[in-house]
Formats: structure tokens, C-alpha cells, sequence
């Protein structure tokens, strides 16, 4: 059987928040079967929890923000999710001392170490995966994003940039998690952002923690960072990181495939809202036989 995962110790690090500035501590610690992924701001008075959750998602500039109706915010989750995902985590409450999740190194690539060093158990229960029966598109303008009917799981994902370290490698990816690791092939890539970007983002309160050890940073023409990039093709899937976190916000793994053009987490939230709404498009589904899950759940880390 396939069965739900969390840690099996409480683990901590510390870090700086890309867009605020601000050092946080953040804490992971094992959670109940369906309890889901749970964000506890300690740094509040009650120490008040979110639940990760699409209709939570009211912020979506630069990054996948938690907003409760009463004004407590959890910010750049997106590659936290994504590392959950990539593990197979299903419950788990994350505990920070401030209102946005460290950036670390500006991929996943940390918070799988984090998790692996906390150690991976698996739970009393099935998990449970969400399966697209439908598919289910959402346009603006030039971009879009769709979920199709899949026995698997596989992301095709492509960007536009006309500047020229975007233009010395493909712009589109495609990863079949069938035949590939999401920690080999994906969780490495980093965030990125340009020169010209900085002073606006600066002004808006946003990106006051970057620099070149937490994001690909790229003028006119070059790449800044003296190390390179990490894969020729890293810009596209780093957004493929980002789509795999925020898409994992529904609390779920998808039986699907996803594919986009020039998304953002504001694309991927509204596609994850319209499949929601549309109850024909999706089931809930558990395999009591391993053998009976889509091969792209086989190549899950082992559990101790």
C-alpha cells in the first residue's frame, strides 16, 4: 500500500527571507495522518496556524504568499511545497519566527537535506492523490497553464525571455517523474532575477534578501553569479520547481500533467481554484497495491 508520510523528528534551520530581509528560524515537525501541511507563525501572539491551501493564496507577487482573513501571512512557500512534494510528504507542521519561509540557497535542493536529515516515516493511513478526470485550462493574454488526464505525473513547462543567457539553452522542459528524479533533475534549480528588477522590487518591499548566494542574478547580457548556472537550462526549471511547489498547495499529489507557457504562481493558483470548482475534472484516489499507483509514485525516496 501506499501510505502517507511525515518526519520522524522535529528539525530546525535558520535563514534569511528573500523578499523581507528578515532572519527566521524554521522549524519542521511530524504531524497526525490528514493532517496536512500546517504553517505556525510563532513569532504571533497564539502563535496562529494556516493550512496550506489554494484559497489561501492572496498574494502572488514574486512568489506563492498564505493570506488568512484575518491578516496572517506565510510567504514564498513555493519551494518548501516543492521539496514535500518531491519527498512524498503529506503532514507536517512548519513552524517560523517570521512572516516568510528562509529563501536558503534559492532552490529546494536545501530543504531536501533538512527533511532527509529529519528522516522520512511513513503513516497508518493511505495516502491519498488527487486524479484529473478532466482536463482544465486557464488563459491571460499569452499565458497559460493546463492539467490533462495523465497516468502519471509530468510537467512541460516554457518561458520567453529575448536576452541572451536565456537564449544559449532551451526554453522548454519537459520531465516525465516516471523516468526521472525530481531531486536529480529539479531540485537544484534556483530562483533568478534581473539587474533592472532590483530597485522596483527594492521599492515594493520585495527582494530585500536576495543576493548571488541566493539567486541567479543576471544583467544585459551575462549571468553574475561566478559559479555559472547549475544546468544549461536551469532559468525553465527552476519555474518548473516553482509550478511542482505551488500546484502541491492543494494538499495532494496530482495524477496528471501539467503543462504551461509563461506561467506564475499567480496562473498556477487560479488553474488549481478552476479544478476545484469543477468536481467532474477530479477523485480522490488511494492504492492499497503499490503496484496499482502510476509509475511516477515508485521513485519516491524510501521512507525509514
Amino acid at each position: 500500500m501506499i501510505l502517507q508520510r511525515t518526519l520522524k523528528k522535529a528539525i530546525s534551520a535558520t535563514g534569511v527571507g528573500l523578499h523581507s530581509g528578515e532572519r527566521v528560524k524554521l522549524t519542521l515537525l511530524p504531524a497526525p495522518p490528514d493532517s496536512g501541511i500546517v504553517f505556525r507563525r510563532t513569532d504571533l501572539p497564539g502563535s496562529p496556524e494556516v493550512r496550506a491551501e489554494p484559497s489561501l493564496v492572496n498574494d502572488t507577487r514574486l512568489s506563492s504568499t498564505l493570506v488568512t482573513d484575518t491578516g496572517v501571512r506565510i510567504g514564498t512557500i513555493e519551494h518548501l511545497m516543492s521539496a514535500f512534494a518531491g519527498l512524498g510528504i503529506d503532514n507536517l507542521i512548519v513552524e517560523v519566527t517570521a512572516a516568510e519561509i528562509p529563501i536558503m540557497d534559492g532552490s529546494s535542493a536545501p530543504f531536501i537535506y533538512l527533511l532527509e536529515s529529519g528522516g522520512i516515516v511513513e503513516q497508518d493511513a493511505y495516502k491519498r492523490f488527487i486524479r484529473v478526470k478532466e482536463t482544465v485550462r486557464v488563459e491571460e493574454g499569452d499565458k497559460w497553464v493546463v492539467l490533462e488526464p495523465h497516468e502519471g505525473f509530468k510537467v512541460k513547462l516554457a518561458i520567453e525571455f529575448n536576452h541572451p543567457a536565456f537564449n544559449r539553452a532551451p526554453q522548454t522542459v519537459e520531465i516525465d517523474f516516471a523516468s526521472h528524479s525530481y531531486i536529480d533533475e529539479i531540485s537544484r534549480a534556483r530562483t533568478f532575477g534581473f539587474m533592472h528588477e532590483v530597485e522596483y522590487m527594492r521599492n515594493h518591499g520585495l527582494g530585500r534578501g536576495g543576493n548571488l548566494n541566493n539567486a541567479i542574478v543576471i544583467d544585459d547580457e551575462f549571468v553574475l553569479n561566478p559559479e555559472g548556472l547549475r544546468f544549461p537550462d536551469e532559468f525553465v526549471r527552476h519555474k518548473i520547481l516553482d509550478a511542482i511547489g505551488d500546484l502541491y498547495i492543494i494538499g495532494h499529489p496530482l495524477i496528471a500533467a501539467f503543462s504551461g507557457c509563461k506561467s506564475g504562481h499567480a496562473l498556477n493558483n487560479r488553474l488549481l481554484r478552476q479544478l476545484l470548482a469543477t468536481p467532474s475534472a477530479w477523485e480522490y484516489v488511494s492504492f492499497k497495491d503499490p503496484l496499482d499507483a502510476p509509475s511516477s509514485f515508485h521513485r519516491l525516496p524510501e521512507a525509514a
